[in-house]
């Protein structure tokens, strides 16, 4: 049975530094790229009916060095809108609000849990339309991505705080007995 492969980017400057990065479109490191690569290859002899990515230059060129033809690109997929925090820490959020969590308060200035669950559910939908043709891959980014593990086992979008998500890991998403289920989570590229 065909599967959904969930790619998220390789390594960039902010991720590195655990700065919260949506909209702003950064390039991937050394070691981003170097990452992406071994995505790749751990990728290798597994065929695509579609691959569906964000728009983000991240997302794209992980999808590029891991061999992987883009078929369509979706803002479904960009990564959580942080409004006001783009750019900061969570450490730093918390000096002037403590007890922030994103996967239950969101971002002034950006979504809410329930508006990227919204997204994320449309992007599962489409997906799960191609399963027919064979597996999907979707490239993106870390919170929306564990926003997407989190909808497809039936979770609300705050589920994904549970889901630990590493730079250019791989997850498969499947079914048990025609259950939605995580088959396979953060596994490394190497």
């Amino acid at each position: 049975m065909a599967e959904i492969v969930l790619v998220r980017h390789g390594q960039t400057e902010w991720s590195a530094a655990g700065k919260h990065t949506s909209y702003t479109d950064l390039d991937l490191t050394v070691t981003g790229e170097q990452q992406a690569r071994q995505a790749g290859k751990r990728l290798q002899g597994r065929s695509f009916a579609a691959v569906i990515s964000s728009p983000r230059r991240r997302a794209v060129r992980t999808a590029e060095l891991a061999g992987l033809t883009v078929t369509e690109t979706t803002e479904d997929l960009a990564e959580w809108n942080y409004g006001e925090y783009e750019g900061i820490t969570t450490p730093e959020i918390r000096e002037t609000r403590p007890g922030w969590s994103l996967w239950t308060d969101g971002c002034p200035g950006g979504e809410s849990p329930e508006q990227v669950g919204e997204r994320l559910d449309r992007v599962l939908a489409r997906a799960r339309e191609l399963l027919d043709g064979g597996d999907v891959a979707l490239i993106a980014h870390g919170h929306s991505l564990r926003v997407a593990g989190a909808r497809w086992i039936g979770l609300p979008p705050s589920g994904g705080g549970l889901l630990k998500l590493d730079t250019a890991t791989l997850c498969t998403l499947g079914f048990d007995h025609g259950t939605p289920a995580i088959d396979t989570w953060n596994a490394p590229a190497a």
